[in-house]
């Protein structure tokens, strides 16, 4: 549960964020007297935007499983209300699952490309996050109205609302194809019955969750390629079998905890690699065109990573630990450290996750990248500090075993699978003419 107390420190960060871009401007935009490509211009716009989302995302309704296509999604709205300005660039639009032709600029008037993008991600925000607060939907307001103000001093009303405008036509878009994608969460779902299969475990015993989202369309097509990985440990109750060690390995480890271990169990609570993003932009300053890329083929890479992911997850409908423990080990009070997500034990979703979202940021900003990562939504938890991005995807991964969630085998195969898909999604995305 989100502590009321960090919302509203979020809260005053994000309204000081506003007053800031009020008071200051980027010194690359305003060095630029008239029409101009679209990488002349600071990142600003898609990283305050980025911060908006992480805020929204605090509070919306939906699985950690969800979030990921709302990113994914807005990134490819950003990248493509900048594209027409981006000389040597191209839309990506024709290599995408199913995205019909997009709105295109006027030819011979000129546009103000953070404008365009500022108005896009306003509209994706307002898309994605419908039923969020009256003060959050005050704040999306105030966010395109400070950016827009900061324009006014570069630009003329009439380019400013043409390039508005552009940017809405191009998140409308966007958005009526994300329509279609069959993320389907209502469609009845009843699991299998049998040995060793998922059963819904303590302590609300809910429903299976999301058992659908591996049947929806992919933003990249066949980016799942030869993601999963085959299936789990064949499951076994005899205490010398491969099944069983795994088990136990997990079950002692929670018997003698670390301190170091339990905040690495509770470091990761909802896969915030969006605010990773956030935070390396901080640092690297990358113009906007290279910020928006970074942003796509990390939103895309984490958002078909989740179809991939639960596609093996109901499919091979393995039993969690909890279960397994407190029936077969026969230890009926046994607790995970946090509650068990409804779903199947194997792949695993924060290693399957992570491991996409660190490959994708690998191949965008290199191996051995060291970052130190502040949490957007933890309060009294120190920032931890990483070597690479695939450190920290094994230690989100191994996360999960410590927690009670996932055996070792599995965080370690499932971080493969979600390599694979982001090294399908970068190679087969041509930003480039």
């Amino acid at each position: 549960m989100i502590q009321s107390a960090h919302i509203q420190h979020f809260t005053k960060s994000v309204k000081w964020l506003i007053l800031s871009l009020l008071l200051t401007t980027s010194c690359q935009d305003h060095q630029i007297p008239g029409p101009a490509d679209a990488s002349s211009f600071s990142a600003s716009v898609l990283t305050t935007w980025l911060t908006m989302q992480l805020k929204l995302g605090l509070t919306a309704p939906g699985s950690p499983t969800v979030a990921p296509r709302r990113y994914a999604y807005s990134s490819i709205a950003l990248y493509e209300s900048i594209v027409p300005g981006l000389a040597g660039y191209q839309s990506i639009a024709p290599q995408l699952n199913g995205l019909p032709a997009l709105p295109t600029v006027i030819p011979n008037v000129s546009y103000y490309w953070p404008a365009c993008a500022n108005a896009a991600m306003a509209a994706m925000s307002r898309n994605f996050y419908p039923t969020t607060s009256a003060a959050n939907k005050a704040s999306i307001d105030s966010l395109e109205t400070a950016n827009t103000t900061l324009y006014q001093k570069e630009r003329t009303n009439d380019e400013l609302n043409r390039s508005a405008e552009f940017g809405r036509k191009i998140a409308a878009a966007i958005f009526d194809w994300s329509k279609t994608d069959g993320n389907d969460n209502t469609t009845p779902y009843t699991p299998p019955v049998g040995l060793g299969l998922w059963v819904p475990t303590p302590p609300a015993f809910a429903p299976a969750a999301v058992p659908n989202w591996g049947k929806g369309r992919l933003i990249v097509a066949n980016s799942d390629a030869g993601a999963d990985q085959g299936p789990p440990i064949p499951y076994s109750e005899a205490t010398n079998s491969a099944y069983y060690a795994q088990v136990k390995e997990l079950y002692d480890i929670s018997q003698s905890l670390t301190a170091e271990q339990r905040i690495i169990a509770t470091f990761w609570p909802d896969n915030s690699w969006f605010n990773v993003l956030s935070q390396v932009l901080a640092i690297e300053k990358p113009k906007l065109h290279a910020a928006a890329i970074a942003f796509v083929k990390v939103g895309i890479s984490v958002s078909d990573v989740q179809i991939s992911l639960f596609k093996s997850k109901y499919f091979y409908n393995g039993v969690r630990p909890v279960t397994y423990i407190r029936t077969v080990m026969n230890q009926p009070t046994w607790n995970t450290l946090i509650p068990t997500p409804a779903h199947p034990e194997y792949p695993a979703g924060h290693s399957a996750t992570s491991g996409a979202a660190a490959q994708a940021l690998t191949l965008v900003f290199g191996d051995n990248y060291k970052y130190t990562d502040r949490p957007y939504n933890l309060v009294g938890f120190s920032p931890r500090s990483y070597n690479s991005f695939n450190e920290a995807a094994r230690e989100a991964g191994v996360s999960r075993l410590y927690a009670g969630l996932h055996y070792r085998k599995t965080n370690e195969i499932s971080l493969v699978q979600g390599q694979v898909v982001a090294n399908n999604v970068v190679q087969k995305l041509k930003f480039t003419l």
